[in-house]
């Protein structure tokens, strides 16, 4: 009797056990779709938490048993926002439609302190999506948005070493830094080169006054906003990300070889000396350059999470040789991020740690390499018979190119590590507390080495050739080899403190942020020392202990920078207030107030307000009926910005120091005196920007369109104004004073003109101008000039001559040089003197003339995409419009009197060294810098239905900068664009390349 009870109840249990467990499996079927409801074939169908999924089939149907009634499926396809469904029971017949990525993206906006809907936005904002920023071997922020936003003119050279130049809606000042403000996951001010390409899942870009003054006194350039890739509580994700490429130098220098040079010497009567010709026929520029520089990079991340927690990790690494022989550049980024949940998801805590370590090997003195790759006689080798150098130290200012390769070193190292710890709480009544504490550490050590090949050059007046706007400088090298060795630590710590309320009352929505800042940063905290008179070259730079500088007459050590430890502080606080009636009429208001320790003291607290208002259109009663107009809206906005960046902890105060030397008793005694005035009066610089704006979407979103018109305007621009001695013992004196403007108009259309089951075309264009003034330069207590000639290459026979003019009522880049008008019957060139008249003796700085604007008129970028089946094939253009360049390059080779002794251009072989007016800096030197360039062209295949542990497979290869339609004569017409000096060409171009990548992204 008992086995017999206990068998049934065996039963009993197993049944019951059978009934339950077939009560918890659940079928779930239907079908994926696009937004113009055509099917999905291959989108992944995921239980949440599990590695249970399927792939929809060639008609976008699928079919799926999950653990559960109450299970939650995740749905994905490759260019579209996922979307989570919470399962109620079986479910059949569903239809599931996805949103693209670039309509998803419109949805949340990341505005500073806070996410907002793109759509509700009073404020000009462009988002770029990881996906569509730019390929290729880019390892800087600045690179991957070249083209993609209306409005951001961003340059770059082919040297992996530098940060590209990024200008937005013209620039605000001609002092400080013109670059915009960054803001990572939330950390205002974090170095952008240490975030990896691969990591950043939204950029979007804050342009107009009324979204930047959040930012206060940090955003007058305007602010970018990055954030990087997060987990998912639903699923855990592996990704590895790699590509491998060759770069090519794109275009060279059209120099005349030995035969063309001979014959050209020959026909004019000039003669080489024996000691540079020695039969040779040498390609310098090919000389200094690699036949091909490789580049690669490696990204493995991991993410996932669980009912409350999630993380996200990765690690990079990107290896860039540069085309000229000894650059190269490496960088390994490793980042965690980690949010956890408590308190019922009351409370999320986050850590975010990113640490970046950078190498930099540096071409040694890179401009005079430049410089000397193109001036060296070709019918000079490059090495001699026995194997040394070939040189000619009777020559000044004619070194080995090579040699200087060879025998310096310029390295510098670079560890970035930044931690941050948030707190976000949610409190009743619509309230949440967010705790934001971050601290950043930038340690650099740079080292330069010279061997006693160097001492050599102190003979032949060896001069450095730096980047305008500075001016060549004579080095000396000291005495068996000489070394610079540096180490910097600059901090950053920042206390963030802000509560939202968001709240909605039947049609009224209100959403506000208050919150309190505190900043401080400690810069150039270390030491630098130099040495020279080595006992061997191989030492290098790493032991300036074995030097005998006491021993050499003179030598005097470079302690460096006397003001280069600082220490600043900013304190601020502000507010937001968006108030939105019925999703129609949006209403924003935003007030900063910051206080810096840079600024004197009578003016360290600024205040930067700004309002925006938008009016939804297509949700008026009168739109209603109408099916052109999915959405329209017009914006129109005002704020004030500041600029604090690039002023440093000094620049308002008194400072003595070494001032020279005066000749006492019978010697020279060092001076000690004032060298920089106080003043307690100097302020913020402020940009306050004027802007409407007009959003619409057409035909449900097969057409997307958005303008803008601004106008920018800066005041008290900061500038070292002229002052008598009397009243200020230097002579000068930091002040406010200057007034600079923007006037532009930026468009950016966006249309998907075929979509089918199996092919896809969606366009992009993005158009922008801007027009700069520089409307006041002057103080009305330090009056002096209303203009200030500037730039000056000092190339040979040129001193004196200067290319630009600082001129009210004139851009900045503005050409002010001698206007060329031919030759005369003699074949001498003349130009237009001061009146008009020619004249072949023109006077540098009286007989000048307004030639030309760096600036350009027209900025263009337009991006298609293609795909058919698994195929995508993504076509890039940039096009800049409208600007010339001073082509000093051309200018400083187009000397046929110097042939015997410098190279000279291939086109100069018509000149007579009769015209010893050829080479001078003029118009006939300017040209236009107009050019089209197709920057990038990707192709790529997915693989779908590999197996159940890889999800998706990606081959593609990548070509960049594949031909630029120009005009210019140069080597690129992509010539520096920020700084004070663009559209300068002056003997330094690193040249641009020509890149190949092959590359593979997998999805675990």
């Amino acid at each position: 009797m008992k086995k017999t009870k206990f068998k049934l109840l065996t039963l009993f249990f197993l049944i019951a056990f059978s009934i339950n467990s077939w009560a918890q499996k659940t079928q779930v079927s239907g079908k994926v779709v696009d937004d113009q409801n055509l099917p999905l074939p291959g989108a992944n169908v995921l239980e949440s938490g599990t590695r249970n999924g399927v792939e929809t089939d060639l008609d976008g149907k699928f079919r799926l048993e999950v653990s559960n009634p109450n299970a939650v499926i995740i749905v994905s396809y490759v260019g579209f926002a996922d979307q989570s469904i919470k399962l109620s029971g079986a479910r059949s017949n569903m239809t599931i439609k996805l949103v693209s990525g670039a309509q998803s993206l419109e949805q949340v906006v990341v505005v500073g302190y806070g996410k907002g809907s793109r759509k509700n936005l009073t404020t000009s904002v462009t988002s770029v999506k990881a996906e569509d920023m730019n390929k290729g071997a880019i390892s800087d922020v600045g690179q991957l948005l070249q083209g993609k936003v209306a409005g951001l003119n961003i340059s770059s050279s082919g040297d992996p070493t530098r940060k590209a130049s990024v200008v937005m809606r013209g620039v605000s000042t001609l002092n400080s830094s013109q670059g915009p403000f960054y803001v990572v996951d939330g950390i205002p001010g974090v170095d952008i080169s240490m975030i990896s390409p691969d990591d950043i899942a939204t950029i979007d870009v804050l342009k107009d006054a009324a979204a930047t003054a959040i930012y206060g006194n940090r955003a007058a350039n305007g602010v970018i906003m990055v954030t990087t890739k997060k987990g998912s509580k639903e699923r855990t994700q592996i990704s590895y990300n790699n590509y491998f490429g060759v770069e090519n130098v794109s275009n060279q220098l059209d120099m005349m070889n030995a035969t063309q040079l001979r014959a050209f010497t020959t026909k004019n009567n000039l003669n080489f000396t024996p000691e540079n010709d020695k039969g040779a026929n040498t390609n310098w520029q090919k000389e200094v350059l690699r036949s091909g520089a490789l580049s690669s990079s490696h990204n493995l991340s991991i993410s996932g999470g669980g009912e409350k927690s999630s993380y996200s990790a990765s690690i990079t690494s990107i290896k860039r040789e540069g085309i000229l022989k000894k650059s190269d550049f490496g960088r390994v980024i490793a980042r965690l991020s980690v949010e956890q949940y408590a308190f019922d998801d009351k409370v999320k805590f986050g850590l975010n740690v990113t640490n970046s370590v950078s190498n930099y090997k540096n071409v040694p003195q890179r401009n005079t390499v430049l410089l000397q790759s193109i001036n060296h006689l070709p019918v000079s080798p490059v090495r001699n018979a026995d194997g040394s150098f070939f040189e000619n130290f009777a020559s000044t200012g004619y070194f080995n190119p090579v040699a200087l390769i060879e025998h310096g070193t310029d390295e510098t190292k670079a560890n970035n590590l930044i931690g941050n710890f948030t707190t976000e709480i949610k409190l009743p009544f619509g309230f949440t507390y967010n705790l934001n504490i971050a601290h950043q550490k930038l340690s650099t050590s740079h080292g330069e080495f010279y061997d006693s090949y160097y001492s050599q050059y102190n003979s032949a007046n060896f001069y450095n050739n730096p980047d305008p706007p500075l001016t060549k400088t004579l080095v000396n090298f000291g005495v068996n080899g000489s070394a610079l060795r540096n180490y910097y630590e600059n901090t950053n710590n920042i206390i963030e403190s802000f509560l939202n309320w968001d709240k909605e009352f039947g049609n009224h929505k209100i959403k506000a942020v208050l919150g309190y800042s505190w900043q401080e940063n400690t810069l150039g905290d270390g030491f630098q020392a130099t040495a020279t008179n080595f006992p061997v070259d191989n030492v290098g730079y790493n032991n300036l202990a074995l030097s005998n500088y006491t021993s050499v007459n003179g030598y005097v050590v470079n302690f460096g920078d006397s003001q280069a430890y600082q220490k600043t502080r900013l304190i601020s606080e502000f507010a937001r207030v968006n108030y939105n009636y019925n999703d129609k009429y949006l209403l924003q208001g935003t007030v900063r107030r910051d206080g810096g320790s840079v600024f004197g003291a009578n003016n360290r607290w600024g205040y930067f307000p700004s309002v925006g208002g938008a009016w939804r259109i297509d949700k008026e009663n009168f739109m209603q009926n109408q099916n052109i107009f999915s959405d329209l809206k017009l914006r129109a906005s005002y704020g004030v910005t500041g600029n604090s960046s690039g002023f440093n902890a000094y620049t308002a105060q008194f400072i003595s120091g070494s001032a020279g030397t005066f000749y006492y008793n019978g010697q020279q005694i060092g001076a000690y005196g004032p060298i920089q005035a106080a003043n307690p009066d100097l302020k913020w610089e402020k940009t306050a920007t004027t802007n409407f704006g007009l959003d619409m979407s057409l035909l449900n979103g097969a057409i997307t369109a958005s303008v803008d018109v601004y106008n920018k305007k800066t005041t008290d621009m900061i500038f070292n104004y002229q002052v008598n001695p009397v009243l200020v013992p230097v002579g000068s004196i930091v002040a406010n004073g200057g007034i600079m403007s923007n006037k532009g108009i930026e468009i950016a259309l966006g249309a998907t003109p075929v979509k089918t089951a199996n092919f896809t075309w969606s366009t992009n264009l993005n158009i922008a101008s801007n027009k700069n003034e520089i409307v006041k330069l002057t103080n009305p207590f330090f009056i002096g000039g209303d203009s200030i000639r500037r730039v000056q290459p000092d190339g040979a026979g040129q001193t004196g001559a200067t290319l630009q003019i600082l001129k009210e009522g004139k851009p900045l880049g503005q050409f002010f040089s001698l206007d060329y008008a031919g030759k005369n019957d003699a074949g001498v060139s003349q130009y237009y003197d001061k009146n008009g008249n020619l004249t072949t003796s023109p006077l540098n700085g009286v007989d000048y003339h307004y030639v030309g604007n760096a600036q350009p008129k027209a900025l263009l970028g337009w991006s298609n995409t293609f795909q058919y089946k698994n195929f995508d094939l993504s076509i890039f253009f940039r096009g800049v419009f409208g600007n010339k360049i001073f082509n000093v390059t051309r200018a400083d080779l187009f000397r046929p009197t110097t042939a015997m002794t410098t190279n000279i251009l291939v086109d100069a072989e018509n000149e007579s060294p009769a015209d010893f007016n050829s080479y001078r800096y003029s118009s006939r030197f300017i040209e236009d810098g107009s050019y089209i360039r197709l920057d990038n062209a990707t192709l790529g295949y997915n693989f779908k239905n590999i197996n159940k542990f890889v999800k998706s497979l990606r081959l593609y290869t990548t070509a960049n900068n594949l031909f630029v339609i120009t005009k210019y004569s140069g080597i690129d017409p992509e010539v520096e664009q920020g700084g004070t000096a663009p559209g300068v060409d002056s003997n330094n171009f690193y040249p641009k390349t020509r890149s190949f990548l092959l590359g593979l992204n997998v999805i675990f």
